[in-house]
C-alpha cells in the first residue's frame, strides 16, 4: 500500500514541480511516532528556498484533498534535500560534477564498498570519481547510496 499511494504522489507531484522548474529527489510516506508523514524532498537549480517548500506544499496539499486517496490521516511536509542532498539518477551525477561525493555500493570495488571522491562525471552508465588521487568507475547498478559531502574551504 505504501508504494502504491508514493507512486500516486509522485505522479500528483511532478506536472506540479516540473511547472516550478523543479526536480522530485525523494518521497518517504512512513509511521513515525506522532504518526503518518508523508514528506517531499523537491530541489531546482538555484536552491530550494522555505517560499518554495511552502507554495508546493500548498498546492500539493490542494491537490491530495480532493483525491483524498490516503485513508489514514498525515502530515505533508515539503523540505530540501539538504546540504548532503542524495544523488538518485543519471540528471544528478551529472550535474554535481566536481563536487564531494560519499558512494557506497552494493558489491565491493577494490575490496571497498564505501568511496568519497569527486565526482568527474558519468559516462556509460558508470559514473567516475577520484579517489585519493586515483580514479574509478563504478557501474550505476552497483550504487547502493550516493550523497553530496560538505566541503570546507
Amino acid at each position: 500500500m505504501t508504494k502504491e499511494i508514493v507512486e500516486r504522489v509522485r505522479q500528483m507531484a511532478d506536472p506540479i514541480l516540473a511547472s516550478e522548474g523543479m526536480d522530485l529527489v525523494e518521497i518517504e510516506y512512513r509511521r513515525e511516532s506522532r504518526g503518518w508523514v508523508l514528506r517531499l524532498y523537491i530541489d531546482k537549480e538555484a536552491g530550494v528556498t522555505v517560499e518554495d517548500c511552502s507554495r508546493i506544499s500548498q498546492e500539493l496539499g490542494r491537490s491530495l484533498d480532493v483525491e483524498d486517496f490516503i485513508s489514514t490521516p498525515y502530515t505533508l511536509e515539503v523540505s530540501s534535500p539538504g546540504l548532503t542532498r542524495p544523488l538518485k539518477n543519471e540528471k544528478d551525477f551529472v550535474r554535481y560534477r566536481n563536487r564531494l561525493i560519499r558512494v557506497r555500493t552494493f558489491d565491493p570495488i577494490e575490496n571497498q564498498r564505501q568511496f568519497k571522491g569527486r565526482l568527474l562525471g558519468l559516462s556509460d552508465n558508470r559514473i567516475e570519481i577520484e579517489v585519493q588521487g586515483r580514479i574509478l568507475q563504478i557501474p550505476m547498478a552497483n550504487v547502493a547510496k550516493a550523497n553530496l559531502e560538505l566541503e570546507w574551504k
